[in-house]
C-alpha cells in the first residue's frame, strides 16, 4: 500500500485500514516519492472529468500511465491517488491520504465530519439525496413511509433521516443497502422507497418514481486531514485551487473610452477592488480593464457600447490570486 498509518496520530488506539492493494495500485512508491502529499481523486464516475479540469487548472502537471492508479505531479512533491469517489472521505479522515475530493453526501455517510476539514466547496457535482416513492402510491408525506422497506446506497443517512418520523406503531424502518441501480428497486417489489441522488431527474421519472422529501443538498469538496505534515503544500494547493475556481467565474474586460463617459463605464465595470484606468496617447481617452462575471460579460459589452466605449476586449482568466 503507498502508506501505513494508525488511528495513533490522532490520539486514538485502533489501527487505521491502509489503502487497498490491486492490480491498478501502482507498487509501493518508490524512495524518490515516499515523502510526497497524498491527493485523492475520484477515478472514474460523475465527478472525474470535473476534478481533472480543477487538477489541469491548479498546475498539478501529472503523467498518468495506463491501467495504474497513481501518478506523480512533475512540478510538486504530490501524488494524485486514484480511488472510488465513495472511499475517499474515509482514507482522508484516517491519514492514508492528506487531502481529496469527494461529495459532501459521502462525508456524512461514511464518517464522523470533524475527521476531516472541509476546506473548499467546488460548485460542481451538485444535486440532492433524496427520499423517492412511486407515483402511483401517491406518498402525500414522507412520515407515511416510516416502518416501511427503503433501499439506498446511503443506509447510515437514511437510518438517521427516517427515525424522525418512527414511531412505536411504525417500528423501525427497514433499511436495506445496495451499491447500484437503487432505482429499480420498487419496480421489482423489493422497497416501497429508494434514498438515491437526484441531479436531473431524468433517471428517477423513468423509473416511475417522484421526490416525496430531500434528505440533503450535497456538491464537491475538498478535504483535508488535519493531522497532515504537509501544511504548507496544502495551502499552495488551496490557494492554486481557490484562484482556478475564481478564474473560471470571471473573464477579464478591456475597452477604450472618452473621459466625458469615463464615470459612467466605470459604474458598468467596477471590477473586484476596483477598475484600472490607464490615459492614451490620444487626448482625452482613457483605457480601461476589470474583471467581470462571465455570466453577464455579452450584456456588460452592450450597456458599454451604449455610453460610447469601442474597442471592447473579452480575456480568458486560467488562474488567479485574489
Amino acid at each position: 500500500c503507498l502508506r501505513e498509518s494508525t488511528r495513533r496520530q490522532a490520539g486514538g488506539s485502533h489501527e487505521k485500514a491502509s489503502l487497498p492493494e490491486s492490480g491498478t495500485m501502482a507498487e509501493p512508491v518508490d524512495r524518490e516519492h515516499a515523502g510526497n502529499l497524498l491527493f485523492g481523486v475520484p477515478k472514474k464516475g460523475r465527478l472525474h472529468e470535473k476534478c481533472m479540469q480543477l487538477i489541469e487548472g491548479a498546475g498539478l502537471t501529472h503523467r498518468r500511465p495506463d491501467r495504474v492508479d497513481v501518478a506523480h505531479c512533475t512540478d510538486m512533491p504530490v501524488t494524485l491517488v486514484f480511488l472510488p469517489a465513495a472511499d475517499i472521505a474515509t482514507y482522508v479522515g484516517e491519514g492514508n491520504v492528506d487531502m481529496g475530493i469527494t461529495g459532501l453526501d459521502v462525508i456524512e455517510e461514511t464518517i464522523p465530519p470533524e475527521e476531516v476539514m472541509r476546506e473548499i466547496d467546488l460548485a460542481f457535482g451538485k444535486c440532492r439525496l433524496a427520499v423517492q416513492a412511486p407515483v402511483k402510491n401517491d406518498i402525500k408525506h414522507v412520515s407515511e413511509l416510516a416502518g416501511k422497506r427503503i433501499v439506498t446506497s446511503f443506509p447510515n443517512l437514511a437510518k438517521r433521516f427516517f427515525a424522525k418520523y418512527e414511531t412505536e406503531q411504525t417500528g423501525r424502518t427497514k433499511i436495506k443497502f445496495v451499491s447500484g441501480s437503487v432505482e429499480a428497486a420498487c419496480g421489482l417489489g423489493l422497497a416501497d422507497a429508494v434514498v438515491d441522488l437526484v441531479e436531473t431527474g431524468t433517471t428517477m421519472r423513468a423509473a416511475g418514481l417522484d421526490v416525496v422529501a430531500t434528505v440533503m443538498e450535497t456538491e464537491s469538496v475538498l478535504i483535508t486531514n488535519p493531522n497532515s505534515t504537509h501544511k504548507e503544500i496544502l495551502e499552495t494547493i488551496k490557494q492554486r485551487i481557490q484562484g482556478y475556481l475564481t478564474a473560471t467565474k470571471y473573464s477579464m474586460i478591456q475597452y477604450n473610452v472618452h473621459k466625458d463617459n469615463l464615470d459612467s463605464a466605470c459604474d458598468i465595470t467596477p471590477g473586484k477592488r476596483s477598475c484600472t484606468v490607464s490615459h492614451l496617447a490620444q487626448e482625452g481617452w482613457c483605457s480601461v480593464s476589470a474583471l467581470v462575471l462571465r455570466k453577464d460579460q455579452a450584456v456588460i459589452m452592450d450597456r458599454l457600447e451604449k455610453v460610447g466605449a469601442d474597442s471592447i476586449l473579452i480575456f480568458k482568466i486560467d488562474n488567479s490570486r485574489m
